[in-house]
């Protein structure tokens, strides 16, 4: 009865080293939804010159440029943006992979187009590093927006009107690290969440509307209006918490006085577009990637058959973290890995976390399961 068996575990697995040397890191796909970081899509160009394909040239240079810029911007410090790297467009043309353009028209003279960039990550990752700039590439699985405003000492959230809540609704879009959505405000909204609930942090009513948007996290956003009766001015108190699984809930404030002539909508519409901002670099700052501190994580990979872990393989080699994966042993049960990765075990286990990946310890194990798996 031995011997059976041992053939069906050598078959298995060279099943499945088939397929591993068929899938090669960075070849996998990752989940449709997932942004590719390295991406820079809806680069809106509209040039007029004297002729068709001269205006064609110089949008697409100033399309290239735009994309750039906003890809280093995306990775990096907000605070960094302004030493950023200024390269020609033929100087950025060795960064860039392909791109594609959509809705494009022409006349005699003019030329507009949207475009979309795909940039070189190698290339991009050597080019901030040689430069001196931390970045990340952790892409945050969405996170959900609850606007809760002060007015006459009454919380407010899905009342109307809600004028902060106004403010987030009519952001600029950001392609950034960390994507932002807002609920409807419909009776099941009401029903799942109320504005002193969501200031109270209560966890399983803000894990089950986020759940009901397919977000990750909240983000309970309370905007205070004051009077600064020394300045004669309104002020803006944002107190903002981030409630997730891997997070670490924190509640940070900003305050942000009222500029000369600026109105009370322009306050609120000014802090919103601010605190996405904030929100990133929080981000960015708990997934710098940490090329000077590196290290090995051993862990198990529960599995039921082959598929389990091509489609664990698959989300693996999105996590920008990890370096390499090493197959130390698979059998029918389980896979045993080697995660090589940079920065250390919090960081990448947030990151996991992102590519619906859960690590935990257990029993002085550390396991590797898809999010949602249920420990036997």
């Amino acid at each position: 009865m031995t011997e059976p068996r041992n053939f069906q575990s050598v078959a298995f697995v060279a099943l499945a080293l088939v397929v591993t040397m068929a899938m090669p890191p960075g070849v996998a796909a990752q989940p449709s939804q997932k942004q590719n970081v390295f991406e820079v899509h809806d680069v809106d160009v509209d040039v007029t010159a004297d002729a068709a394909d001269q205006a064609r040239r110089q949008a697409l240079a100033k399309g290239k440029t735009l994309a750039f810029q906003r890809l280093l911007e995306r990775l990096t410090l907000r605070i960094e943006h302004q030493g950023l790297p200024k390269l020609t467009p033929e100087e950025i043309d060795s960064y860039v992979n392909n791109f594609s353009v959509s809705d494009e028209k022409t006349s005699s003279v003019r030329y507009l187009a949207r475009l979309t960039f795909r940039f070189k990550p190698k290339e991009i990752r050597g080019l901030l590093n040689d430069s001196g700039f931390s970045f990340a590439e952790t892409v945050s699985k969405p996170v959900l927006v609850l606007p809760v405003y002060q007015a006459a000492g009454a919380l407010i959230l899905w009342d109307d009107p809600n004028p902060w809540r106004d403010a987030w609704a009519a952001r600029s879009k950001k392609q950034g690290l960390v994507p932002t959505n807002l609920p409807l405000g419909d009776l099941a909204d009401i029903a799942a969440i109320g504005a002193e609930q969501a200031m109270d942090g209560d966890l399983q009513r803000l894990r089950a509307i986020a759940t009901r948007y397919g977000a990750s996290d909240t983000l309970v956003v309370f905007g205070v209006l004051r009077v600064e009766a020394a300045k004669a001015r309104r002020v803006l108190d944002v107190y903002f918490t981030r409630f997730g699984h891997q997070l670490q809930e924190q509640t940070e404030v900003v305050s942000f006085p009222q500029a000369k002539g600026e109105t009370v909508p322009q306050l609120l519409s000014r802090a919103a577009n601010e605190m996405t901002y904030v929100v990133e670099d929080n981000w960015k700052r708990d997934n710098l990637l940490q090329f000077s501190n590196s290290g090995v994580l051993p862990v198990v990979l529960p599995i039921t058959g082959l598929k389990d872990w091509i489609a664990v393989r698959a989300r693996l080699s999105g996590v920008a973290v990890i370096r390499r994966t090493e197959l130390v042993l698979l059998s029918k049960g389980e896979v045993r890995l080697n995660l090589h990765f940079f920065g250390d075990t919090n960081q990448l286990a947030l990151a996991l976390e992102q590519a619906d990946l859960k690590l935990a310890q257990d029993e002085g194990k550390w396991v590797l399961a898809p999010a949602g798996t249920k420990r036997q």
